[in-house]
């Protein structure tokens, strides 16, 4: 568990930021985790592995006997951080650089880990880009665009691409976010992706379920990762999360054994379609 403190002292980096940079520093090793071979011979692909939920999520998949690859913009000092952390279990794995708002580096991504790693069996699908504006009228069509070309268009490539490579067994995990159960008033664009995020899990989860491939979504409520600090002003940072009724924002070892409950069959083989929530203890309608 982390401390109940919600503040965090007043700060900001530039995008995409640094794991190093932040105050106080994330808890995303999984120090604590214990595996229990649950993904024993596995392959998993991550987006967005390189820091923060991504980071957490390869190592408790490492932990759980997986091989990984990870995928990320240009975070290079953070990406070989969470290499070593997976290697460091013993398992293998490939970082990939570069950026997945491009539709040839989504199938990319997929070639490369099949390639070099041997298969595929489990993707999570969780990069993504935001930035809080005031108005609606601050979003113009570039950033709308590239909004939705990161945080949504990248999940259906990536996924695309290895549908050929996933076989009965099989786990897609897609991050989505509170916002996308709620909206944001700041995150509208974002927001809006998230929503987007939530209804492609249900269309895959029942168009694939023939196959044998199961398809949810973690949506965590805030989490402290370096998105927090490279987007908001100081005074949202200082007071990120606290809002919730746990009164502080997450830490990523709090959300990645979502994941692992996901991505293991011994778990959650029952499990399609479905969206967790782990957002502390606030309430949704509906």
């Amino acid at each position: 568990m982390s401390d109940d403190t919600s503040r965090h002292p007043p700060q900001q980096q530039d995008p995409p930021g640094r794991t190093a940079d932040m105050e106080p520093g994330p808890r995303d090793e999984m120090r604590g985790y214990r595996g229990r071979d649950l993904l024993e011979g596995r392959v998993a692909l991550v987006t967005g592995g390189d820091s923060g939920i991504g980071r957490a999520v390869c190592v408790a998949f490492a932990k759980e006997g997986a091989d990984v690859a990870l995928a990320y913009l240009d975070e290079d000092e953070d990406a070989e951080h969470t290499a070593r952390l997976v290697r460091e279990q013993g398992g293998r794995c490939l970082t990939l650089r570069g950026d997945l708002g491009d539709a040839r580096h989504c199938a990319e991504v997929v070639e490369r880990t099949v390639a070099e790693l041997g298969g595929l069996d489990v993707v999570v699908n969780n990069i993504a880009t935001q930035e809080p504006v005031d108005a609606p009228e601050e979003i113009d069509d570039e950033r709308w665009l590239r909004t939705f070309e990161v945080n949504v268009h990248s999940f259906f490539r990536v996924t695309r691409a290895a549908l050929p490579h996933l076989g009965r067994g099989s786990a897609i995990i897609n991050t989505g976010s509170v916002n996308g159960l709620r909206g944001n008033k700041s995150l509208i664009d974002y927001s809006a992706t998230k929503g987007a995020v939530t209804a492609l899990t249900y269309s895959l989860a029942q168009s694939l379920v023939d196959r044998g491939i199961r398809v949810n979504c973690v949506a965590p409520g805030p989490v402290w990762t370096p998105l927090i600090p490279a987007t908001m002003p100081e005074d949202k940072v200082e007071s990120f999360g606290e809002q919730v009724p746990m009164g502080r924002a997450a830490d990523p070892d709090e959300i990645a054994p979502s994941y692992v409950f996901f991505a293991s069959e011994t778990l959650s083989s029952y499990y399609t379609g479905e969206v967790l929530a782990p957002v502390g203890g606030e309430t949704m309608p509906g």
